[in-house]
């Protein structure tokens, strides 16, 4: 049975959903769509560890992610999410890169697709994935929030002056 938790995050609300075999989905809701009480109920066993590391990967502590996943999708899709997992915390790649390193430099429209289909925000990067020019494309979740992620990932280093 496929359950479910939610953790507020500083970008919304995260729902978290899996079962034994694996966490399925993280996805990220505004916080008027969730009642207070489904914010404290008590967070099942399966989605302890993957609440537990997105709170710390939102408090600065944690830059990779140690979970079973369990995405549903196709053949294609999970290739191409598998790959978004070599992509280190802090870095970015772009949909043309991706889709080489793929195999096929012709499947860009095909690797964005599968990228905006992408189950399990944060876990599995896609917001690390920009366009060929560097600009922030396609976030299922929404641009603010892809920008926020990056920002988050590599915060610009005030230099003083003194």
């Amino acid at each position: 049975m496929v359950e479910a938790t939610f953790l507020k995050t500083p970008i919304g609300i995260a729902k978290i959903t899996g079962d034994a075999n694996g966490i399925q989905s993280v996805s990220i809701l505004d916080e008027e769509s969730i009642s207070n009480d489904l914010l404290h109920t008590e967070t099942p066993n399966c989605l302890q560890d993957c609440k537990t590391q997105l709170k710390e990967y939102f408090e600065g502590s944690r830059t990779e992610f140690e979970l079973t996943v369990n995405p549903k999708g196709t053949a294609f899709q999970l290739k191409v999410w598998k790959s978004l997992l070599q992509i280190p915390f802090g870095k970015t790649t772009s949909y043309l890169e991706q889709s080489s390193h793929l195999g096929d430099k012709k499947a860009i429209r095909a690797v964005a697709a599968a990228n905006g289909k992408n189950p399990i925000l944060i876990v599995i990067p896609c917001h690390r994935v920009l366009g060929s020019d560097g600009s922030l494309t396609g976030f299922s979740a929404g641009i603010w929030r892809k920008k926020w992620l990056l920002a988050h990932e590599n915060p610009v280093k005030q230099k003083t002056f003194f």
